[in-house]
């Protein structure tokens, strides 16, 4: 790609990416109204507990444990694009059925816990063969452009929504926000039928053309993932932030309405903050990384922003609200640089034919506590307080990037671009050199074959 094009657009100008954009764009603002629509009309329409909604919540995320495994092994075996396109006419007709059964006064809770529990599963294989599918359509090179748009638009998606779907289910029903999500499903499926781009030739698992077992290549994954010394610890860092920023999305309203005391409009307002905040992380990535290193990057999302989430339980009423505004911006900018830079690593760093089981393993951590710390934090505000269980929840998040500050890391300017099986490139050799002269006896690089991350 030439300097100019890159300057005017970017990958956009490739058709193919552009295609992929779209349909992952509208369908992350239909997925944005489905966050707020369910709940909305569990609460509205069918008078659903305070428990039940929780386990509407909780239900999206399940899958995640148990799918997330053999996910990222079936896309490793299955071409991406495929799946994907299942993945989403199945979603569109599980929420297509949803007005459908409240048209004919026939809805339940039941019916809508299934709906989340199968979406949630389609949802695993499809953010997996996405992650695989991305890495066909653009060259090495251009992943972190790719990932910055998409996060991009992702937050972009999430900012306005979430706002819409409040305002469609106001003007003309909650039912409404489900039947959109079911058409933008559709959207991307057509997206993705149009794309020409060849996928690369499936492989038959981690031993080149021998075939494996299903669950041998599960096992191959994992060891990948948790036997690496850049991926493990970014497993550890990411699910930790997420585990709290679960916890936190089940405080912040009751936080919000309750304790600081605004109103329901100025409440949906806030909560559309981390789209903001999201959406100028993504700007400032690319040119981030570039002036200071990947790893430095890194470090600067993660042990410098994610602090400034501790300024939200200090918000008050009228200007004390700032505090909220503030924290919630730096530390959700944070969380989308940290993601962009994550996805990127993992697409480079994954050797061939293994990124579906090394994203798959790490989701399984990184996704799969969505339902504990949801659970936590609510248990927490039920105990404490909304206030007192935020700056518990809160602090999780300041300290969770801690498992990067070591030696593997700190020392490095750039992640690597692939596992070195043994051997070292310039940055390690350095850092082993520096070991070897502050420490008595031989140093030990923490470097190796086989350990992953996740984002």
């Amino acid at each position: 790609m030439t300097g100019g094009r890159r300057r005017f657009g970017g990958l956009l100008r490739q058709r193919d990416f552009r295609l992929f954009w779209i349909g992952e764009t509208v369908n992350q603002v239909g997925s944005a109204m489905a966050l707020i629509g369910v709940p909305l009309l569990a609460v509205l329409y069918l008078h659903a507990t305070t428990f039940e909604v929780g386990a509407l919540a909780a239900a999206g995320y399940l899958p995640w444990l148990f799918v997330g495994l053999p996910a990222g092994a079936w896309v490793d075996r299955l071409r991406p694009r495929p799946l994907m396109i299942a993945c989403d006419v199945a979603s569109a007709a599980l929420y297509a059925g949803v007005p459908v059964a409240y048209a004919f006064g026939v809805l339940s809770i039941g019916q809508l816990l299934v709906v989340q529990l199968l979406a949630g599963a389609a949802a695993v294989v499809f953010s997996t063969a996405y992650q695989v599918n991305l890495a066909s359509l653009v060259t090495a090179d251009e992943l972190a452009e790719g990932n910055a748009k998409l996060q991009a638009s992702s937050s972009a998606a999430t900012l306005g929504g979430r706002g819409l779907a409040g305002v469609v289910a106001q003007g003309v029903g909650a039912t409404a926000s489900l039947a959109f999500n079911a058409v933008s499903f559709l959207v991307s499926a057509v997206c993705l039928m149009v794309i020409e781009s060849p996928e690369s030739r499936p492989t038959e698992g981690s031993r080149g053309r021998r075939r494996t077992t299903l669950w041998r290549d599960v096992a191959d994954g994992m060891a990948f993932v948790f036997g690496d010394p850049y991926l493990r610890p970014l497993t550890i860092f990411v699910g930790l932030a997420n585990f709290a920023l679960d916890g936190l999305a089940a405080l912040v309203v009751v936080f919000l309405v309750r304790v600081v005391g605004v109103s329901a409009g100025v409440t949906g307002l806030l909560a559309a903050l981390p789209g903001l905040g999201g959406l100028l992380g993504a700007f400032v990535a690319r040119p981030v990384v570039s002036r200071v290193g990947s790893v430095r990057g890194l470090l600067l999302a993660t042990v410098g922003a994610l602090p400034f989430a501790l300024l939200i339980p200090l918000a008050g009423h009228g200007a004390g609200l700032a505090l909220y505004v503030v924290g919630t911006l730096i530390a959700a900018g944070g969380v989308t640089m940290g993601s962009i830079i994550l996805a990127t690593f993992r697409q480079a760093y994954s050797p061939p034919g293994m990124l579906g089981r090394v994203t798959g393993t790490m989701r399984l951590v990184t996704l799969g506590v969505g339902p504990f710390g949801a659970l936590f934090g609510g248990a927490l505000g039920t105990w404490l307080g909304a206030r007192d269980a935020l700056w518990i929840v809160l602090g999780v998040l300041a300290v969770a990037g801690t498992p990067l500050l070591s030696r593997t890391f700190v020392r490095r300017r750039d992640l690597p671009g692939a596992p070195t099986d043994g051997r070292l490139d310039a940055q390690d050799q350095s850092a082993r050199q520096g070991d070897e002269t502050d420490e008595r006896g031989p140093a030990k690089s923490g470097m190796g074959r086989g350990s992953s991350t996740g984002a």
